[in-house]
């Protein structure tokens, strides 16, 4: 039985689990979208709840709190501006795991963990025509079938 085994270890030590913690943190803040394994998300998705949280009562001890589990200072920002700001309405739920696939090396179960409600980026949409792509070689097939025609 697991009783008062709280947390995933995650094969580290104390302070490796801490440091990578810190870094997906740092990295879903900043990009608001990363791609990790199951268990990796599953441990840290707590903490950037509780981050989004404490970004929401904007004071100063909150923001030192903040800068105790995410370093980067103009990530803070970005969370005490714009993330929290973004989720004022809502009470807790700020992020969603995705199941990818599985990662080709080991075939661990790959996620996305990404902030709800984040704002969709616009993809390049790229012109149609000839003009776009430039002229395509024609197949060898239709050339046969267009020469037997004619």
């Amino acid at each position: 039985m697991k009783h008062r085994r709280a947390g995933k270890k995650l094969g580290r030590v104390t302070a490796h689990r801490w440091a990578l913690f810190r870094n997906l943190l740092t990295a879903l803040f900043q990009h608001e979208r990363i791609t990790t394994t199951q268990a990796k998300a599953s441990a840290v998705r707590g903490l950037a709840d509780q981050v989004i949280t404490l970004a929401k009562r904007e004071t100063l001890h909150a923001r030192r709190q903040v800068l105790a589990l995410v370093p980067d200072e103009t990530v803070v920002k970005k969370v005490f501006d714009t993330v929290a700001a973004r989720y004022t309405e809502r009470h807790g739920g700020y992020t969603r795991i995705i199941k990818v696939g599985h990662r080709a090396g080991d075939a661990a179960p790959l996620v996305l963990l990404e902030l709800v409600d984040r704002p969709e980026t616009p993809k390049a949409k790229k012109g149609k025509g000839k003009d776009a792509k430039g002229e395509k070689a024609p197949r060898a097939k239709k050339e046969k079938q267009a020469a037997a025609a004619s």
